[in-house]
């Protein structure tokens, strides 16, 4: 019988770690490349979009679970929902109010769709082309979705950083103690934290790169941006010649 292999990664205290990092990547990086080397927002977009389409091209071809592979593209999908957010936001005018209202809705809709179609939405059932399709929607919209919610409060509603991150820590913390405590559905549980971790990402990478007439730490997206990603990639490393251990061999026992 052919094994079906899972296209993504176990959900693991290696992957929050990952995922934290990578979308305050998103964040500093998408800030360093409009702002700091003056692109601004159209022309990153483009070039993003472009390289995240080759990432995720690289990615299907492979049909399963390769940390390097799966963590380029996360961490270029999230520099462009970044980016999607800021367009709308700077460009268009559009309120962080509306965007928030707005991708909320539509990922409900992809949500409802992919469960529709596939009966469910579980991350340890992505082993299908069209299943890693809608994974991959659904991921996108959730760094819109967390670019908006995350500038809504510490920029439209003036929170700051440090208090967003906070506030966005303690609601993962809340749905970690749902799921381990009082059964919380897992699905629902990850899904409500992969959109939490996203604003909570960007506010940390806001705070260290912001200088501090905005309320951050001065550090600058180049720095902030270099930091976080040695150590992403130092854990992808890691993960990849984990992933290439052999199992241990079945010791038989003699009774």
């Amino acid at each position: 019988m052919k094994k079906v292999l899972n296209r993504v990664p176990e959900v693991t205290g290696s992957f929050w770690i990952v995922k934290v990092l990578a979308t305050t990547v998103g964040e500093t990086a998408a800030d360093y490349l409009s702002v700091t080397l003056n692109l601004g927002l159209s022309v990153t977009s483009y070039i993003m979009s472009g390289v995240l389409l080759i990432a995720l091209w690289n990615q299907f071809r492979l049909k399963r679970y390769v940390p390097v592979s799966y963590w380029i593209v996360v961490v270029f999908m999230s520099i462009t929902g970044t980016l999607i957010t800021d367009r709308l936001v700077d460009e268009l005018g559009v309120s962080l109010m509306t965007t928030t209202i707005v991708f909320s809705v539509v990922l409900l809709a992809v949500f409802a769709l992919w469960y529709l179609k596939e009966k469910t939405l579980a991350m340890h059932s992505i082993n299908t082309a069209k299943r890693e399709l809608f994974y991959w929607v659904a991921i996108l919209f959730t760094f819109a979705l967390g670019t908006a919610t995350g500038d809504l409060l510490a920029e439209a509603l003036k929170l700051g950083y440090a208090q967003s991150a906070l506030v966005f820590g303690v609601l993962i913390a809340i749905v970690t103690g749902g799921y381990y405590y009082f059964r919380m559905n897992a699905v629902l549980a990850f899904w409500i934290a992969y959109i939490l971790t996203r604003p909570l990402g960007a506010s940390i990478g806001d705070l260290l790169s912001q200088p501090a007439k905005n309320g951050g730490f001065g550090l600058g997206t180049v720095e902030t941006s270099m930091l976080f990603l040695s150590i992403i990639v130092s854990l992808v490393i890691y993960l990849s010649l984990k992933q290439k251990q052999p199992a241990p061999l079945p010791i038989d026992r003699q009774d």
